[in-house]
């Protein structure tokens, strides 16, 4: 995909990235994708990332899509030297970016206190498992750690299973997503209203703890903890997975009570709608099990196609559970560009998702997929920073680069 004609929203915008799997790259990339320029610095031996997942001819795939528009440097900087041109990088930045154990950048002489005297502008993203204070901030801290604490896995699973997991990185992409807002905020408030930069502190599990939404007010106020309902909600029903007669699977959902009563005439039980249970989501979420054999058994005698068909038709909320293969074949993703398709020196193409948000006057745009180790290092160190080929090659040798 190409860059969009004029400048883009946050071009100007330097960001210097020096954190690891998965949040804090990702904070970056949603900043790329919108023309600041990115320096994403891993060290020498390489990023983490590079190792995760899949790869195609020794290309790492998830590379391609965490760190695309970004450019690569590579960067020692618990070696003095190291620290030093990072130093001289962050005096001229917007925003650092890094997601160290709290302590481990003041150790080295590059934590907030020394970058904010440097630069008093610079806005620094910290994200941790735990937050930068508290009794667990020296603790290794992870999405899943997140997933776990925030009480998301407590209530996601089967109703006599175990706690269930995401298999994806569900805590980091939130908490990116609500540390990139955050990062916004910060350069409003120094650009537009005259302050100063700032730090800021993201734990990672706080963001997923947000989303869980009234988990903590219903105990507050009533005792009530969530059970694990499978499919199922509190909220709501029908509201489940049901499975076709080819074998396939939709999902359903009523939050609304008008799709409540045109999914139940559509399956042929009107009678239930007159019930005064059938009135409130609460109500129906109680006879779930009523409902599900009604919903379940009209799919079940019929294929896919046609009980999407059908429920479309009738202006009832369904959709086909998909795999991937399947996301990239769908008339809908394609005709709004949710995939693009990236050139990409090492690959050829890339299919990824797009930008996550559509702006209508500033679009942003996905530009290149993640570039090879160092790929940057000599436009940066030399062509920037001054430094000579003879000294890059002596502090590659050193493997300060």
């Amino acid at each position: 995909m190409s860059e969009p004609s004029g400048e883009m929203p946050l071009s100007g915008l330097s960001v210097l990235e020096c954190s690891t799997i998965l949040a804090g790259p990702l904070i970056a990339t949603m900043l790329a994708d919108f023309g600041a320029e990115v320096l994403k610095i891993e060290h020498p031996r390489g990023d983490p990332l590079r190792d995760h997942g899949y790869q195609k001819d020794g290309v790492p795939l998830w590379w391609k899509l965490t760190n695309r528009n970004k450019k690569t440097i590579t960067l020692t900087l618990s070696h003095p030297e190291g620290a030093a041109l990072f130093k001289r990088l962050a005096a001229t930045a917007d925003v650092v970016i890094e997601n160290f154990r709290p302590g481990t950048l003041e150790r080295w002489g590059i934590g907030w206190e020394v970058l904010h005297a440097l630069n008093p502008r610079l806005v620094m993203v910290r994200v941790t498992g735990f937050g930068q204070d508290g009794p667990y901030a020296p603790r290794p801290g992870f999405g899943t750690l997140a997933e776990a604490m925030s009480g998301f896995a407590a209530i996601t699973g089967e109703p006599d299973g175990p706690p269930t997991l995401p298999p994806f990185g569900l805590a980091d992409s939130i908490c990116a997503m609500a540390g990139t807002w955050a990062t916004m905020i910060a350069l409003y408030h120094r650009d537009a209203r005259g302050g100063v930069g700032q730090m800021i502190d993201m734990a990672i599990y706080e963001p997923i703890l947000t989303a869980l939404g009234p988990q903590l007010v219903w105990y507050d106020q009533l005792g009530v903890l969530q059970a694990r309902l499978g499919n199922r909600t509190v909220n709501n029903a029908p509201r489940n997975t049901y499975r076709t007669k080819d074998g396939r699977w939709v999902a359903i959902s009523t939050s609304a009570h008008n799709v409540a009563e045109r999914v139940m005439r559509l399956v042929g039980h009107p009678e239930v709608i007159a019930q005064a249970w059938f009135q409130t989501g609460r109500g129906r979420a109680q006879h779930a099990d009523e409902l599900d054999a009604m919903v379940g058994g009209w799919i079940a005698e019929r294929d896919r196609e046609t009980v999407v068909a059908e429920f479309a038709q009738a202006g009832a909320a369904v959709a086909p559970i998909y795999s991937a293969a399947d996301v990239l074949q769908d008339p809908h993703v394609r005709a709004r560009g949710s995939v693009v398709s990236v050139p990409d020196p090492e690959l050829g193409t890339v299919r990824m998702q797009n930008v996550i948000a559509r702006l209508t006057a500033t679009p942003g745009a996905v530009r290149w997929a993640g570039r090879p180790k160092g790929a940057d290092n000599r436009e940066v160190y030399q062509e920037r920073l001054g430094l000579s080929a003879a000294e890059l090659e002596r502090l590659q040798a050193l493997d300060v680069v």
